[in-house]
């Protein structure tokens, strides 16, 4: 069975070193991984949120797909496009909109810290707050769905937006009845590195502590001499452990090589030295990496291309197929296409309900049916009906899936399906 693994790249800012070994590189491997279908794309929806310098955003999608295809990212191996270019993407963004909670965007992390940032200023909760950080969840659903993505590589701040587009998409398919998306599984790679930048903190633009990942030799050298160590001199033993010279080696050397310079940290290399080792071991690898970004960089007609040819060929495969489908389940058709009223009209299934009943030994029990009487969630006993009934109060109010979990509960299908039968009570209740 193929596996359909997606990468979002943001493309804001310049490409650096702790890019490249957090993101690109491992990724550009992955993409090599037989039976698995590979899909990246620049994220330029999504950098609008922050960015409103048009000149800057242009700038940084041409460098940062020239970065992808100068480490390695065959096009006509993977799916490599810009998310502005199908439009089918924002397109469901509104669908999946018009089912997702507000509750469960108010949750969401980036928006709960840019409101607490608020408060500790004694400002307006969403002073400063744009519609399109609320809504970021939503359309980061749409890139994973749109193309029904089994797996989703991300760093742990960002599992809270799979479990959205698994929500968002299995609510879609339970107001809809039908599967029309996989739920996706997010991938967290323990393993992947962080670079520390000049100051020793992490390397991130925020931090303005960067090493452009295709700097000049020149630069990549004087950028390399400026970073922070200690007063130790040469001849003095110095120690490998929070060493940004030395983590920095690492994620470019090889175990042999990484040993050797811990070796020469005990035998009290200069820092000097230390820099000088550390450019050749990185320019080493880089350079080659450097020559063919600056030929792409050279030709950005070639990159639009590219860009151009991957979304177009996946709007025409996948798609436009599932929007025509999505369209029809919402109801969006062809208005030639319809029949008499009485031909159309479709009986509205109930909605699920609890069901408390007495068994033989006395206890009292309770379960959750949906409209067709299918069981969803059955219950063990209780010495009264006051206490199976303050536990369906609770279920009632559930929104997560850990919420579910009590030791007197006994779950039959899976608890999102749950989950989404008690939206469908709440939204009934709100109406």
């Amino acid at each position: 069975m193929t596996t359909r693994v997606l990468t979002g790249i943001t493309t804001s800012g310049t490409p650096h070193l702790g890019n490249y070994v957090g993101a690109v590189r491992p990724a550009v491997a992955a993409s090599h991984v037989q039976d698995n279908e590979s899909f990246y794309f620049l994220a330029d929806l999504h950098s609008l949120i922050k960015a409103q310098d048009p000149a800057r955003t242009q700038r940084s999608t041409l460098e940062i797909a020239a970065t992808w295809l100068a480490c390695g990212l065959d096009p006509d191996k993977v799916w490599f496009y810009r998310q502005s270019d199908i439009p089918e993407i924002t397109e469901l963004t509104w669908y999946l909109t018009c089912v997702a909670g507000k509750g469960i965007l108010n949750r969401a992390h980036a928006y709960k810290a840019a409101v607490d940032k608020n408060r500790a200023d004694g400002e307006d909760d969403d002073a400063g707050i744009n519609a399109g950080l609320f809504m970021y969840p939503v359309l980061m659903a749409a890139d994973i769905l749109i193309f029904n993505a089994h797996r989703v590589p991300v760093g742990r701040d960002q599992i809270q937006h799979i479990e959205m587009a698994r929500d968002f998409g299995q609510r879609f398919n339970h107001v809809y009845g039908r599967d029309y998306f996989t739920l996706p599984e997010v991938v967290i790679d323990e393993n992947v590195a962080t670079l520390p930048g000049l100051d020793g903190r992490k390397m991130s633009k925020s931090y303005g502590n960067t090493i452009p990942l295709f700097a000049s030799r020149d630069e990549l050298k004087k950028l390399i001499a400026s970073i922070v160590t200690d007063s130790r001199a040469p001849g003095e033993p110095k120690t490998t452990e929070g060493s940004a010279l030395f983590q920095l080696y690492q994620a470019f050397a090889s175990p042999a090589e990484t040993a050797a310079f811990a070796g020469a940290f005990v035998n009290g290399i200069g820092w000097g030295d230390a820099k000088q080792q550390l450019f050749e071991r990185i320019d080493a690898e880089v350079a080659p990496l450097r020559e063919k970004y600056q030929a792409l960089m050279a030709r950005p007609q070639d990159i639009e291309a590219v860009l151009r040819d991957g979304a177009q060929r996946l709007r025409q495969q996948y798609a436009m197929p599932l929007l025509k489908d999505v369209r029809e389940a919402v109801g969006l058709r062809d208005l030639s296409q319809v029949a008499t009223t009485e031909q159309t009209t479709v009986e509205k299934p109930s909605l699920p309900q609890f069901k408390q009943y007495r068994e033989k030994d006395g206890r009292f029990y309770f379960k959750l049916v949906d409209g067709h009487g299918e069981m969803l969630l059955a219950s063990s006993g209780f010495d009264s009906p006051k206490e199976a009934g303050q536990l369906i109060a609770v279920i009632k109010k559930a929104r997560r899936a850990d919420e579910l979990e009590t030791p007197v509960m006994e779950l039959h299908a899976r608890t999102d399906i749950v989950l989404a039968a008690l939206q469908q009570l709440r939204d009934a209740a709100e109406a």
